[in-house]
């Protein structure tokens, strides 16, 4: 994967590598250089997301902008939303 993709804060991601391979989550951090916070509300859930890496990662076109408003204006959001997020591309 190239170095130059736009991630963006609720955009949809697929694992590519690693014991969560094939698992989709929920970008819901973006940490230093090459890493991101990742949820998905079921094994990685919102108090303990996961750090990956971007290159273990495959992103989708999709950005769930309605996620980036809900942490940017602090409203409480809980596992069970980010499962219903993740729905339809499971």
């Amino acid at each position: 994967m190239e170095s130059n993709v736009e991630v963006k804060i609720g955009q949809v991601a697929k694992s590519k590598s690693g014991r969560d391979k094939n698992r989709v989550f929920l970008v819901y951090e973006i940490l230093e250089n090459d890493y991101v916070s990742v949820v998905d509300g079921k094994l990685r859930k919102l108090d303990k997301p996961k750090k990956k890496k971007i290159k273990h990662l495959s992103f989708y076109n999709d950005v769930i902008s309605e996620l980036e408003e809900k942490i940017s204006s602090n409203t409480s959001i809980n596992n069970a939303y980010i499962r219903k997020l993740l729905e339809p591309f499971e």
